[in-house]
């Protein structure tokens, strides 16, 4: 759908992701590490709101929603890279 930030010619040189690894990768060590902390808590908090007592299920239906939305959760993973990248770098100054 949207390839923000994916042309090679573009100012940031790279994808969201790409750039997001860089900042995790060079940014002070606790800084990163709360971050992705952060992350896995809002992963955990998500899934546990879901409710979800099949493992399996949870897994199908995760997969499938992924499949039906494929644009949007692109755009929305890229959204979250960026915004992740801004809170560490936020931090780092």
């Amino acid at each position: 759908m949207y390839n923000i930030f994916e042309d090679e010619d573009d100012i940031f040189m790279g994808s969201p992701k790409s750039k997001f690894l860089d900042v995790v990768f060079n940014a002070n060590r606790g800084v990163a590490e709360y971050e992705l902390e952060r992350l896995i808590e809002r992963m955990a908090i998500l899934e546990l709101m879901l409710n979800h007592e099949d493992v399996e299920m949870l897994e199908k239906e995760i997969a499938q929603f992924a499949w039906d939305k494929k644009d949007e959760v692109e755009v929305k993973a890229k959204s979250l890279y960026i915004e992740s990248m801004g809170n560490i770098l936020t931090q780092c100054e």
